[in-house]
């Protein structure tokens, strides 16, 4: 049998079985952007902001038996999300700062507690979604404290994946070491370099990435739960405000700690946007070691080819036998909209007006698909990077159908003399002439 709720813009109709509720409903109307649903993790973020919620009320004495129930939906929730996450259906670019995204996990918790009480869905007169579920909370502090500890857990997981990849190109570095091959600045030949070093700097830069992530964890793990609607803590008790972060960073293992300043938080979102710019930061370089790698692996036989990328695909429906380097080619279109979602992220930040940002659901949705994509396209990088080759012949003939060994001899000819030699002669008679020369400078 279908159930009727109401709000206050009238009664909607829903299916008997839905655990979300009228709000969700109508967001689900409202915003028919075909764009998704909002990031799982997020909402994992919020309903473990519920959970803490849940027990504070439960420890202070509040309707314990409703709150116990309600902190053990959150349990079931967190712990099947698979077999719940259908009744999650906005889209992540809703308007109203996230208040439908916080509206549906109400919902969704009420419902799942009044079947745990053996009551039935849509009997809000026992446990509400607003009165209950979101006492002492506004979608103000639920939303951003749960992109927080969100984006916490896929900072933490992409440092994992950077350290992985680091590693592999020190492995690589250590094992290339021994090749020489033709060092280029401006794609022209410049001075001879070993293999080994090439990647040694790729691994350097990721170990940047890593150091960089590992700081700015500080500045996320300030949350403003407790500031309700304006940072102000309106609705929200002294004995709950200081219970619920102490809840929180029990369950999620975080360091967080209540802003000595909520209204900062909830209106300002800088800290988002220098998260952002560190996940650019690290896009740029997995793209520049993509790109290396792309034209390393030019060829096979009208290129460089100077490593062989492990062939993965058919690479043309018409050339047979061609193989491309799918991978570097996906990260570096990952880093690509890594770069786009930085600039929204940016936009998205300066719009907040006064005391709230209206546009935090899409500072969400960039932010956390950054991470994942980042995590996901190291994770790619890595494999291809453990998986290559390098080609020492090609290596070492480029090296010697270039001039430059022209550096070594500066010293002791001068720039005008060797520059003059490699203008007018081709490489190897160049590099006899030098050589000729340059005994002749020594026995003087």
């Amino acid at each position: 049998m279908p159930r009727t709720e109401r709000d206050l813009l009238g009664e909607r109709t829903l299916p008997d079985e839905a655990l979300y509720g009228i709000n969700t409903l109508r967001a689900v109307e409202n915003f028919p952007l075909g764009n998704g649903k909002t990031d799982p993790e997020l909402l994992k973020g919020i309903i473990t902001v519920k959970k803490a919620a849940a027990l504070a009320y439960e420890s202070i004495g509040i309707r314990p038996e409703i709150y116990h129930a309600a902190a053990e939906s959150c349990d079931e929730l967190l712990e099947h999300w698979k077999q719940y996450q259908d009744y999650f259906p906005i889209d992540p670019l809703q308007g109203g700062a996230g208040t439908s995204t916080n509206m549906n996990v109400n919902e969704v918790i009420a419902n799942l507690t009044l079947i745990r009480l053996g009551k039935k869905r849509g009997e809000y007169d026992v446990v509400h979604p607003i009165g209950d579920i979101n006492r002492g909370q506004s979608t103000n502090d639920v939303y951003p404290t749960g992109l927080r500890i969100a984006a916490i857990r896929m900072l933490r997981r992409l440092s994992d994946s950077c350290a992985a990849l680091q590693e592999t190109l020190q492995k690589k570095e250590n094992e290339l070491d021994g090749i020489k091959k033709l060092g280029r600045t401006e794609l022209m030949d410049a001075v001879p370099i070993r293999m080994g070093e090439e990647f040694g700097a790729y691994a350097q830069a990721v170990a940047r990435d890593r150091w960089r992530l590992y700081k700015v964890e500080e500045r996320l793990r300030q949350v403003n739960i407790g500031g309700t609607a304006v940072g102000r803590s309106d609705t929200a008790s002294r004995a709950y405000r200081f219970k619920v972060i102490e809840i929180l960073r029990e369950l999620t293992g975080i360091g967080l700690s209540s802003a000595e300043y909520p209204m900062d938080l909830t209106q300002n979102q800088d800290v988002f946007v220098e998260v952002s710019g560190l996940l650019k930061a690290m896009a740029v370089n997995l793209m520049k070691i993509s790109g290396d790698l792309r034209l390393m692996n030019m060829g096979p036989h009208g290129g460089l080819s100077e490593i062989h990328l492990k062939p993965l695909q058919q690479g043309s429906t018409i050339m047979p036998g061609k193989v491309n380097p799918v991978v570097p080619e996906s990260v570096i279109q990952c880093a690509i909209r890594v770069m786009a979602n930085d600039s929204a992220i940016s936009v998205a930040a300066a719009h907040g007006e006064f005391e709230l940002n209206a546009f935090l659901p899409l500072i969400a949705d960039s932010l956390l698909g950054s991470f994942r994509l980042l995590e996901r396209s190291a994770g790619m990088l890595r494999e291809a990077v453990a998986s290559l080759e390098a080609d020492r012949e090609n290596c070492r003939r480029h090296l010697e159908a270039s001039a430059s060994f022209a550096a070594e001899y500066l010293p002791i000819l001068g720039y005008d003399t060797v520059s003059r030699i490699v203008s007018d002669f081709p490489p190897d008679e160049a590099l006899a002439r030098c050589r000729a020369l340059a005994e002749e400078k020594k026995k003087q």
